[in-house]
């Protein structure tokens, strides 16, 4: 299991929760951020950091976001890690 980013991160692309991932998990692509599954510790410190509300635990995606869990596995390992939080 792994933690999840879901639409309400589409198009806003806070980087404050990549600053509290101690695993460095965190993928950006073109629109929005994504987790890799296969990196994710499930350690959960990224979601309050989140200032859009939208890192869920795998288990506990909203019905209507169920398909971020695939969409997060298939386009992470595609996308560049973001390792260290942008300014601003």
């Amino acid at each position: 299991m792994a933690y999840v980013v879901t639409a309400p991160c589409h198009g806003c692309k806070d980087t404050a929760c990549v600053a509290a991932c101690p695993c460095d998990c965190f993928r950006e692509g073109a629109e929005m951020l994504y987790i890799d599954p296969d990196e994710c510790i499930d350690c959960g410190a990224c979601v309050p950091e989140c200032p859009v509300e939208a890192i869920f635990y795998e288990d506990d995606v909203p019905a209507e976001w169920r398909e971020f869990v695939q969409l997060n596995a298939e386009l992470a390992p595609r996308c560049p890690p973001l390792t260290q939080p942008r300014a601003g």
